[in-house]
């Protein structure tokens, strides 16, 4: 069973009310990079290609050209136990030509996320828009996260 955006809301933080949505909580953008170096994913581990972070123009935004970014969320996000996390883009990308790529966070997930950002048509993008819902789900589970990504970019 999916989780009310209240209780999703009660595991992250910074938050502002007007995030929270009956089913979910929206995430916001705190930075957009480009992957600069290719990386390597293996049996043995992964490597993660080097990355600069862009930079806003004289408006405040990013503009996007078509192609893949790394798209940082500015929420730290604590999955609690018990529970599976399921991030989904706003429609507002999707009617923008913009997709964004996530993956399952696992219980026990704490940490300030990121995603795919595949953009299909140009886009500018606004430090702090919100781009994702996240909606938790209960699960049942043997262990909780504690892999290479646990805290990431929590200071």
């Amino acid at each position: 069973m999916f989780r009310s955006g209240g209780f999703v809301a009660e595991h992250i933080d910074p938050l502002d009310a007007s995030q929270v949505q009956p089913n979910g909580v929206d995430l916001t953008a705190a930075a957009v990079l480009e992957q600069v170096e290719p990386g390597r994913i293996g049996t043995e581990g992964k490597q993660i290609g080097e990355r600069r972070e862009l930079d806003v123009d004289e408006e405040g935004v990013y503009r996007l050209s078509p192609g893949g970014y790394v798209l940082q969320y500015a929420e730290t996000i604590h999955i609690p136990e018990g529970h599976v996390g399921f991030l989904y883009p706003r429609s507002s990308l999707m009617r923008n030509s913009c997709m964004l790529d996530t993956a399952v966070w696992d219980a026990g997930y704490q940490g300030k996320g990121e995603g795919l950002l595949e953009v299909h048509h140009e886009i500018a993008l606004e430090p702090r828009a919100r781009v994702a819902q996240l909606v938790l789900a209960e699960a049942d589970h043997e262990e909780t996260y504690d892999g290479s990504y646990q805290g990431e970019r929590v200071d």
